[in-house]
């Protein structure tokens, strides 16, 4: 990619700093005056999106609009779905569009591949689910252990727990991503080996803490069914390196493919989706994916002004770059999406967490905000003080589905009302009733933004189209940012340290480690002996 100037530069920019500074002491009752309902209220795939309580006027709103224009969002979103090269210091596509596409809206180059792949997937997650694809023993399989991490544990896992209500096969599935010993055991606990399929989700199947997982559990097969047992029959991999998952043990026939063209933050859509697919049925996969792609759709063709994904991005952008909001907290009023702020908080900082220019200079602007959040109305006894009284700027979506999933409509009229009041008194803020130390200590300042996010419901299809909604507003706020969506070196330093303090907590050589670490080495050294 040529170097362009950057958008710190632009004219639209600097225009939003100027609106800025006009807006930034108004109220948002006041602004939201000037705006139309149109302009406030968006709706496309099932999921609306309500930008009612941003601190955002008409001028706000037309500049925003105009930044995006500037910085070629529309024209980013068509060269992300073609297969150009959009991760440019990898120098590949990101195709996870093609994953959810029918045949003809994929690229030709990978449409004959994704649909085989699918297909096999989908077959295999049939067969598992029903009872014709069986363990060494002869047994249909009773529970299924998920190996991942990152993007091939967060996507999965957030849709399973999602989507309990719309299970349609009987295999229990169990996640274990983290390396912690007690995990590992937690996942196992009570399992019959004989009854237990393991899938592992690995792009390169040599990720540390999916690497050590899958061996333990390769162990525990053999300890409890002796050295001859078929462990192979019992295992399925998600990877891009097949010989390595032969190696391993697994038959060739259990290997789906993954494509390095497919993020790990952006492969639900893919075979890593396997537990969704037997957790759901070939039905409820599909429009899974089909949401997302209607999401895909109406990010590409609609304009600007109302595109969710890019209004969503846009108000992200004010937000942190032009009103100093130092975090995002990602709110679901809703039990079944307790696990998104998780998956949001990879898609969105592992992405966007940068602070070099797609051209290698330095960014000259804010990028990522700290993203967090939790499941409400839990939230509300805990840090819904800091929200409403703290000293630190902040944005909020707040997350809430029109239909229930359940039968206890009383609750469920409680979960909204909490839900749209929090946004309400966020905006509108309590004065002070008098002058005393309480009185002032009682009130509450107001003028938070906030988005709401309303679903039709919590099924397969609007959640796709939720997931595909995040990750396109994410893809937007790069290209206006100027940072490379798609790579995450970061990752990648602690790991190669890591391998040199494992190696030395067993008496191995420190060389290269500062003073202070070796001393912590030390500690565990001691405790050991």
């Amino acid at each position: 990619m040529s170097d362009s100037t950057p958008t710190s530069r632009l004219p639209e920019w600097q225009r939003l700093s100027d609106l800025a500074q006009r807006v930034v002491g108004a109220r948002i009752e006041t602004l939201a005056q000037t705006r139309r309902q149109e302009e406030k209220v968006l709706a496309a795939a099932g999921v609306t999106l309500d930008l009612a309580k941003q601190r955002i006027d008409r001028d706000v709103a037309t500049a925003l609009n105009a930044l995006a224009e500037a910085t070629g969002v529309s024209p980013a979103l068509e060269r992300l779905a073609s297969g150009a090269i959009v991760n440019f210091s990898e120098s590949r596509p990101a195709l996870h569009t093609a994953l959810r596409a029918p045949e003809t809206a994929r690229p030709p180059g990978v449409s004959a591949l994704v649909a085989d792949e699918l297909e096999r997937m989908l077959t295999l997650a049939d067969d598992i689910a029903k009872g014709s694809r069986r363990g060494a023993g002869g047994r249909p399989f009773t529970d299924v252990v998920h190996i991942g991490i990152g993007g091939s544990h967060l996507g999965p896992a957030l849709a399973v727990d999602a989507l309990r209500a719309h299970a349609f096969r009987p295999p229990r599935i169990r996640f274990l991503s983290n390396i912690d010993g007690r995990s590992l055991d937690e996942a196992l606990d009570g399992l019959d080996p004989s009854t237990t399929l393991v899938a592992i989700a690995s792009k390169s199947f040599g990720t540390l803490e999916s690497r050590v997982n899958a061996t333990t559990v390769r162990s525990w097969f053999y300890e409890r069914c002796g050295a001859d047992f078929d462990v192979g029959r019992h295992f399925v991999a998600i990877t891009a390196a097949r010989d390595a998952a032969i190696a391993f043990g697994i038959p060739a026939e259990n290997v789906l493919a993954l494509w390095d063209w497919v993020g790990g933050r952006y492969s639900l859509w893919s075979s890593v989706g396997l537990p969704v697919a037997i957790h759901l049925g070939r039905e409820g996969f599909l429009a899974l994916l089909a949401g997302a792609h209607a999401m895909d759709r109406h990010a590409l063709t609609t304009p600007v002004a109302r595109n969710l994904a890019v209004q969503l991005a846009l108000v992200g952008i004010w937000n942190t770059n032009f009103l100093g909001a130092q975090s995002h907290a990602v709110l679901p009023y809703a039990r079944a999406l307790e696990l998104l702020p998780d998956y949001l908080q990879q898609l969105e900082m592992e992405s966007n967490g940068k602070s070099v220019r797609t051209d290698g200079s330095a960014v000259d602007l804010q990028t990522m905000p700290v993203l967090w959040g939790g499941q409400e109305t839990n939230g509300q006894h805990a840090f819904h003080q800091f929200l409403h009284q703290g000293t630190r700027a902040f944005s909020v979506d707040f997350i809430a589905s029109l239909d229930s999933g359940h039968a206890h409509d009383e609750h469920h009229r409680w979960l909204l009302a909490n839900a749209f009041a929090q946004s309400e008194a966020l905006m509108q803020g309590r004065a002070a009733r008098s002058d005393d130390a309480v009185a002032r200590q009682r009130a509450m300042p107001g003028n938070r933004p906030s988005t709401t996010i309303v679903l039709d419901a919590i099924e397969p299809r609007t959640l796709g189209a939720l997931l595909a909604l995040y990750e396109h507003k994410v893809f937007c706020q790069s290209i206006i940012w100027q940072i490379n969506a798609f790579d995450q070196w970061g990752v990648e330093l602690g790991k190669s340290i890591g391998d040199v303090v494992f190696r030395a907590l067993a008496g191995g050589p420190t060389e290269g480690l500062s003073i202070a670490t070796r001393r912590l080495i030390e500690t565990v050294r001691q405790h050991r002996k």
